[in-house]
């Protein structure tokens, strides 16, 4: 798999992968807490014992950037997983079962269309603000959708291919089928939706922090950190710009790890 990456993937993993590093790292190694403050030391410049400096409450920011990335790293990873197992799933047995059960999950499908996606996530996170659990079901809900219509239009072409009929007139069972002949379609277009999933996940999250309807204090977040620095942007403009930079290069890994656009997601009618 890591030979096939294009030099634009292997730059997005390696920047995933120092954003990675460098939550476990201070993680590990910090003194500090997320919630520790020392009112004598706001806004303090890096220096040898605050490496990224301190906020408004004298807290270490290397150690509250850190959790927040790994929160994100978190809440993306389960997000992509729950989305597209759930997705390919539905999406292979609406197009091998055809009629009743493929009108029924259309139906579903439409429903959930029917309301922009992060709208539909801040609905369901103001039920149970700052529910890192609610959050997560919220964005999973979203972006099944396109695993499933993805999933459905190649399962759908890959069924009636001579190679797949081939495939049942011998014996071989649809779980054989699946793996031999649906699943290597599917692939690269899981994998790019997958990179898109994470960046969109960290992006919502980050979104619900600006409204204050995300994951709420003491807990670090992207989004919220960036709110409650936003008032002193002149006094420590370095001190805001390390969220938004952060969220910045997440997002912009997540995308160079897409790849470059080729998959077959946009012949979806």
């Amino acid at each position: 798999m890591m030979k096939n990456l294009t030099a634009r993937q292997y730059i997005g993993l390696s920047l995933l992968f120092v954003l990675f590093g460098f939550a476990l790292s201070v993680s590990w190694l910090s003194p500090y807490t997320i919630e520790q403050q020392d009112l004598a030391m706001t806004l303090l410049p890096p220096d040898s014992a605050h490496w990224l400096g301190t906020d408004h409450f004298g807290r270490d920011m290397a150690t509250r950037l850190a959790s927040a990335i790994a929160l994100s790293f978190s809440l993306s990873l389960l997000c992509v997983i729950t989305s597209s197992v759930l997705g390919v799933a539905l999406g292979v047995c609406s197009a091998w079962a055809g009629g009743r059960v493929e009108q029924a999950l259309d139906v579903l499908v439409n429903i959930l269309l029917a309301l922009p996606g992060l709208v539909m996530v801040l609905l369901l996170a103001a039920i149970a603000p700052g529910s890192f659990l609610v959050l997560y079901l919220a964005i999973s809900l979203v972006q099944w959708v396109e695993y499933y219509r993805v999933t459905r239009v190649i399962t759908r072409t890959k069924i009636n291919s001579p190679e797949r009929q081939l495939s049942a007139m011998m014996g071989f069972g649809k779980w054989y089928q699946f793996k031999r002949h649906i699943w290597p379609a599917i692939l690269p277009s899981v994998l790019t939706m997958a990179a898109f999933g994470g960046a969109n996940a960290i992006l919502m999250m980050a979104s619900l922090g600006f409204v204050a309807v995300g994951i709420q204090p003491p807990l670090a977040e992207l989004g919220l950190m960036s709110v409650e620095l936003f008032p002193f942007y002149i006094e420590a403009p370095w001190v805001l710009a390390q969220p938004l930079v952060v969220v910045a290069l997440l997002v912009l890994g997540f995308h160079l790890l897409a790849g470059t656009g080729d998959d077959p997601i946009n012949s979806i009618d």
